[in-house]
This record gives C-alpha cells, structure tokens and sequence, in this order.
C-alpha cells in the first residue's frame, strides 16, 4: 500500500513571514488527516523558521533545489546536509521550470538525487513533456529518457528515497490539466519502466506524483487512478484552504 503525498511548490512566493502565517494556518485544516503526506516547500530562506512552526505536527519540510557537493567553492549553493540542517526531510529535484530557466540537464539531476539521498533526504525528481513534444509524439521517449537520465545508477535498495512527479510542461501555471486518462497513462508507464530497470518490487513500491494546475476540483479524479499516489501542487498550494481542501481528497 503506497501512502499518498500531497507536496506544495511555493516557488517564488512568500517571505519568512508570509511562510510562517500560512502553515499556521494550515496545521489546524490539516490536524485531523489521516494516510496522506503532506509537505510543504518554501524558498530556502523560510526553511528554518517554517521548520520551527511544523514542529510535532504532520505537515513535513522540502527544499526546491539543491546542490550536489557537500561543500566547497560553490557560491549561491545549497548542500543536501544543509538543507537536512535546516529541517527539511525532502527536496525537489528537477523541476521544469529548473530546466527551462537554469540549465538543469538529467545529467544533473541525476548527480543532485544521489547526493540528496545520501544526506538522508527524499527526493521529489520532476519529469515531463512540453506541448511540442507530446503534440510530436514524443511523450513517452521524453518521459524515459527522464526517468532514466535522473536514477541511473541507483541501487534498487535506494529508490525508497525517491519520488517521482510527472508534471506534463504545459499544464503547469496555465490552467490546463492533464486529463485524468492522460495522467494515468503516463503515470502507468512511468511504473513499467521502474519494474523494467529496477525491478518489480521497486516499482510497485514507487510513489508516483502528478502536478500540473491540481485544484481541489479536480484532485479526486486524479487520485481515483491506479497508478496516481498524489499530487505536486503549484499555485493551489499558495492558500491554506485550497490546500488543505486538496490534502483532505479522501474526505
């Protein structure tokens, strides 16, 4: 049985603050639920304060990014130890937008996900095709190579530290979602693919995340798939209500 993960992307959003008031807000929505892990990502400056308000609750902390040397001459950098410093039991790997703006390549995500593991932290690892690419086709060659260029080379002892969310590009910040059939496609190849380089065991063990524009409308079909075990959530994850509404899918 995989537990769902409800994980919200801040981005650029919110100060210490602004950080603070929202998961003060969130905990008392979200007290009560029950076989769903729900983790919030704030922008590196927030962690440690937003860590502190978690405390002895069940809301957990990512990071958005982070680096894959431990330290050293890397300036603007974050560590995975320091990010583990920090609080934080998660970090998101590859994201779109990390691809589109900064030059993330699988190549390293890939180096980005070992470190994260071995610092002791999950990582969220971000596939998906642009528009171009599934109009051309190419989803599928797009989603593999992914996949691939982002785990290889784990053992499949450490693929309990990984998540994978499919986030199709043009679903994300458009308003667009991927039709429940069209995420649950994607999401059972993505699980094949898993049992073709890791084994079977790994696969059906690997918790698989959908994110593109997921509302508290939309979140019950979505969840309602086989192959869908939550959901990485952008702007919805910016109010506690909507939120809570949609960690709370089960209700």
């Amino acid at each position: 049985m995989r537990t769902p993960v409800i994980a919200g992307n801040w981005k650029l959003f919110k100060t210490i603050g602004e950080a603070t008031a929202m998961v003060n807000d969130l905990k008392p929505l979200v007290a009560a639920t029950k076989g769903v892990e729900i983790i919030v990502a704030p922008v590196f400056t927030a962690l440690s304060s937003v860590a502190d308000a978690l405390a002895a609750t069940n809301i957990r902390l990512a990071a958005q990014d982070c680096y894959w040397e431990e330290e050293g001459a890397f300036t603007g950098e974050v560590a995975p130890k320091m990010l583990k410093d920090a609080g934080c039991s998660h970090v998101i790997i590859g994201h779109s937008e990390r691809r589109q703006y900064f030059g993330e390549t699988d190549a390293t995500v890939n180096r980005k996900v070992k470190a994260a593991i071995n610092a002791g932290l999950t990582a969220i690892v971000c596939v998906g095709e642009t528009l171009a690419e599934r109009e051309a086709n190419k989803t599928f060659a797009v989603i593999e190579a992914q996949v691939w260029g982002g785990l290889e080379g784990l053992p499949p002892e450490a693929l309990s530290g990984v998540i994978v969310a499919y986030e199709p590009v043009w679903a994300i910040g458009t308003g667009k979602t991927a039709s429940d059939a069209q995420a649950q496609e994607v999401h059972a190849f993505i699980r094949a693919l898993m049992a073709r380089c890791f084994g079977q065991g790994c696969a059906d063990g690997m918790r698989i995340l959908y994110g593109g524009s997921v509302k508290p409308d939309n979140v019950k079909g979505l969840m309602a798939q086989a192959d869908i075990d939550g959901a990485l959530v952008g702007g919805a994850s910016l109010k506690a209500e909507s939120f809570a509404a949609i960690a709370n899918f089960a209700e």
